[in-house]
């Protein structure tokens, strides 16, 4: 009975620090290897766990790990990311096409400030639909409020993107070698610069 209420007390810490229902959030969900949009500036990211990795080298069991933003990070199992981490970026909420929600950050980052990544790699997606047989890469992963999600990161870009849906249809997991523009419509800013 007092594990019962321990998991309780857990649980419901968890839903009031991000604001959730019970549905929202699946119990094999671990702090670390979760995405979260709330806005340009409370966001959460898959990044490399390692310093100076490839994306695609981190796609990878254990090779991934959740960043996020001074104001959305809620779990010392989660990394940090630089304030400055988007050197511009766009927030857009909407209804995909099937009507259900949808939120997205799209823009251009600063690779140069996050130890995990490498300034040359062309980039790679995490998503919580792709991965060996659907489950995600990471496996498991999934964002905070929505069902769906794609992330794709181009340091090289330099630019990242995510959107986390209801309906799998607003997240697409095989166009990943088309790029930010393509998966994600959105504000792309002019990132070369």
């Amino acid at each position: 009975m007092q594990f019962l209420s321990v998991a309780f007390v857990a649980l419901s810490s968890l839903f009031c620090v991000y604001g959730l229902a019970p549905s929202a959030i699946e119990a094999r969900q671990a702090p670390d290897n979760i995405v979260l949009i709330n806005s340009a500036n409370s966001f959460c990211l898959i990044l490399p766990r390692d310093p100076h990795t490839n994306i695609g080298d981190s796609e990878r069991p254990g090779g991934e790990k959740t960043y996020c933003s001074t104001s959305a990070r809620k779990s010392s199992q989660q990394g940090p990311l630089p304030d400055q981490f988007w050197r511009q970026v766009a927030y857009k909420t909407g209804k995909g096409k099937n009507g259900k929600g949808y939120a997205q950050l799209t823009g251009c980052i600063r690779p140069g400030l996050v130890d995990r990544l490498n300034a040359n790699d062309a980039g790679g997606q995490y998503d919580s639909d792709g991965g060996t047989n659907g489950k995600g890469n990471p496996v498991g992963s999934k964002c905070i409020g929505y069902k769906h999600y794609v992330e794709l990161v181009e340091p090289a870009g330099p630019r990242a993107c995510i959107r986390c849906c209801n309906d799998a249809a607003d997240c697409p997991v095989i166009t990943d070698t088309k790029g930010c523009p393509n998966v994600i419509p959105g504000n792309y800013f002019d990132c070369s610069i």
